[in-house]
């Protein structure tokens, strides 16, 4: 048991000197970002024609899982609303994501968010009319 304690104290120091503050903050704004509390811009843009397609602003995170070559962005817009955009992306089609505002970050502390009730989903459950 000793052992196993030692161990994962010296890897936790490890990690500790590898993480510079630039990433702990970065690490800190994605997460902030995530649980939609930075303003955002992101725009899509033609870079043939230099034209803009769209632009989302306001409390958004961007997708984190998408498959290549699409973007999503969700954005909250009420209490317990939200809206979900899906882009796709292409050899011409691009875009940029703008923090609007700065937000305070401590470099010294790593962000950890824990849901408890996201590991027990809600369940929906359909039948086939009486079967």
């Amino acid at each position: 048991m000793k052992t196993k304690l030692l161990v994962l104290i010296v890897a936790l120091m490890v990690c500790a000197g590898c993480a510079s503050d630039a990433n702990v903050a970065s690490s800190n704004l994605s997460k902030a970002a995530d649980m939609f509390e930075i303003q955002r811009r992101v725009v899509f843009y033609n870079g043939i024609t230099s034209d803009y397609i769209l632009v989302i602003e306001g409390l958004c995170s961007l997708g984190n899982m998408d498959p290549a070559g699409e973007l999503s962005v969700t954005c909250k817009v009420g209490e317990d609303a939200y809206k979900k955009h899906f882009l796709g992306l292409s050899d011409n089609v691009t875009y940029f994501a703008e923090q609007l505002e700065p937000i305070g970050i401590d470099v010294y502390h790593y962000r950890v968010i824990f849901k408890p009730e996201s590991i027990l989903p809600d369940i929906d459950l359909e039948t086939s009319g009486g079967q």
